[in-house]
């Protein structure tokens, strides 16, 4: 018995220091929750992949998809020059479209420094355009209101000490191999240097309001925690930057403060995400086509529909939607870019009600056929998003005591209530079912939206 006792007390003075190693601070879940609170009512922002893989124009991963080498990467280097970039007209693009915040490639694994770093030659300062791209994006994005975001990669494939593995452009086979590439690399060089450029992006350019890490891919020939030192990495990140957020690909899952909000990539959830069984915040990543880097050839571009339904759907998931743009060599955005983000912006221009602060509607409303659904718990009004236009008579199941007022949003013209009517249609309807009477013509929107006033 007194085995047992001493098994039992040894597992749980364990388990305390186990759960105390796995802080990174001290926050309560309302303090998380006030932290988060302005990017959780935003809901849509920008992301912008750039670096030297614009100029080969075929995917920012083209370095390892075509396996090239230093040397022969490092043409694109020598005559980086960028002449026709303005930030400012970046940020009122973004701003236009409806976007609250964005976030930024200062490096992607291909290691080049897009702004200007102490501790690297492999910088933008050094390239014919000179000069550091980061503090003018940052100069202008701010000036513009919006929040203010840095990507920087966890992965290098420039470093000399940085050690090969499954997604270096000179990944091999077996652990052979990877021994031989890796004899001369010092992992601990690294780590020091990745830290000191996260310190400096963290340090040099004011308040940043997110910190996007990419990324750890553990297993076989791959990284994860220790080999980033993401817990003495966060520690700095939160010390340095204490109302930042940070997403969850440090592989810090499992520690309190390691990590704010996840990240569905290219993906589109079921439900709202969990963790233990408990809703979490989530942003989902998306690309207009199907890169993240400019991909002059690449033409499976999404229209204003499909990116529309991106945003309503996030939102009505409690989630945001962070759209990304893959700039040009030149510095410009892609005119098809330039299309999307003008069409989404004059949709939001008279909706963006129905996305700013809203959240996962109430489950005791039902989802009509064909719409998602949005709610704002300030103003306790929920939008109906008509996916597929009906003809005349709209009905709403079990909303005849929810519902005061109805109104079209974009132009805020009344939509009468009515009850359900008609031999076929009062045969399947309930007491509390109510018929919003519909124009036959579909408003002039490519996705109409009906605002509810509840009771």
């Amino acid at each position: 018995m007194k085995q047992l006792l001493l098994v039992v007390l040894t597992a749980l003075v364990f388990s305390q220091t186990a759960s105390a190693q796995k802080k990174i601070w001290d926050e309560t879940e309302a303090q998380k929750q006030e932290r988060m609170q302005w990017w959780t009512d935003a809901r849509f922002g920008m992301f912008i992949h750039w670096g030297l893989y614009a100029q080969a124009a075929r995917h920012e991963w083209v370095k390892k998809n075509e396996r090239i080498s230093d040397e022969d990467y490092q043409k694109y280097f020598e005559i980086f020059n960028p002449d026709l970039f303005d930030p400012a007209d970046w940020a009122c693009k973004a701003k236009a479209a409806g976007m609250k915040y964005a976030v930024i490639t200062t490096k992607h694994h291909e290691g080049f420094n897009m702004f200007d770093s102490e501790f690297t030659d492999y910088k933008v300062t050094n390239t014919p355009y000179g000069k550091d791209i980061i503090k003018e994006w940052v100069d202008a994005f701010r000036a513009e209101g919006l929040g203010i975001g840095f990507y920087y990669s966890l992965i290098d494939w420039h470093h000399p000490e940085y050690t090969i593995d499954r997604v270096h452009p000179m990944s091999a086979k077996t652990q052979e191999e990877y021994d031989e590439l890796n004899k001369d690399r010092d992992m601990s060089i690294y780590r020091d240097y990745l830290k000191n450029q996260v310190r400096e992006i963290l340090t040099n350019y004011g308040k940043i309001d997110i910190l996007w890490l990419d990324y750890s891919f553990p297993g076989k020939f791959g990284k994860g925690r220790e080999d980033w030192g993401s817990v003495d990495l966060m520690k700095m990140v939160r010390e340095l930057q204490p109302g930042i957020l940070v997403n969850d690909r440090a592989d810090l899952k499992d520690y309190a403060g390691g990590w704010d909000f996840t990240t569905p990539e290219q993906f589109k959830v079921q439900k709202w995400p969990e963790e233990d069984g408990v809703k979490i915040p989530w942003e989902t990543c998306q690309t207009f086509s199907g890169s993240w880097g400019y991909f002059r050839d690449e033409y499976t571009w999404k229209d204003n529909k499909q990116l529309l339904v991106l945003l309503i759907e996030s939102v009505s998931k409690g989630g945001n939607l962070l759209l990304n743009v893959g700039p040009t060599a030149r510095g410009t955005f892609d005119y098809r870019a330039d299309k999307a983000l003008a069409e989404m912006g004059e949709w939001m221009k008279y909706n963006s009600r129905s996305i700013y602060g809203c959240t996962q509607a109430p489950e005791n409303f039902e989802v009509p056929a064909n719409t998602l659904l949005t709610y704002n718990p300030e103003t306790n009004r929920l939008y109906v998003h008509l996916l597929d236009y009906p003809l005349k008579n709209f009905l709403m199941r079990d909303y005849g005591d929810k519902i005061k007022y109805a109104q079209f949003l974009h132009d805020a013209s009344e939509i009468k209530i009515g009850k359900p009517y008609g031999h076929w249609v009062q045969q399947e309807t309930g007491e509390n079912d109510v018929n919003l009477l519909l124009p036959v013509n579909k408003p002039n929107v490519e996705i109409p939206v009906i605002e509810i006033f509840l009771k």
